[in-house]
């Protein structure tokens, strides 16, 4: 009777650390943050070879007044970082209220083509 109890308690104390767990790479924008975002990258002077596409992961969170606030830009790609950097950066973005939590972490991949 001790083991069984033992082990209730331990699947207990998995499931609940499992339920705290935050991870950053599993969580995506909603359709219409990532539909503004594509927005504001639009109509940019980026030089990419014909036939070819500059790809970047962007990791980024919404503050208080929600502005995205970019927190890193992972590529390979310098003029692309410093692009995504500038043009999102402290832009404001509209958020519903249920979707809305100021520190969440939000990652999209950005995809420009020639």
């Amino acid at each position: 009777m001790k083991k069984i109890s033992v082990i209730i308690v331990a699947a207990m104390l998995l499931s609940a650390g499992s339920l705290f767990a935050n991870n950053v790479d599993n969580v995506n924008p909603s359709k219409d943050l990532s539909a503004q975002i594509g927005q504001l990258l639009e109509k940019n002077q980026l030089i990419v070879d014909e036939n070819s596409e500059a790809f970047a992961s962007v990791l980024f969170t919404l503050n208080d007044d929600k502005e995205i606030v970019v927190i890193s830009v992972y590529t390979d790609d310098e003029k692309l970082e410093s692009f995504v950097k500038s043009r999102l950066n402290y832009q404001k973005v509209t958020v519903s209220g249920n979707d809305f939590r100021e520190g969440k972490m939000f990652r999209v991949p950005v995809r420009i083509k020639a």
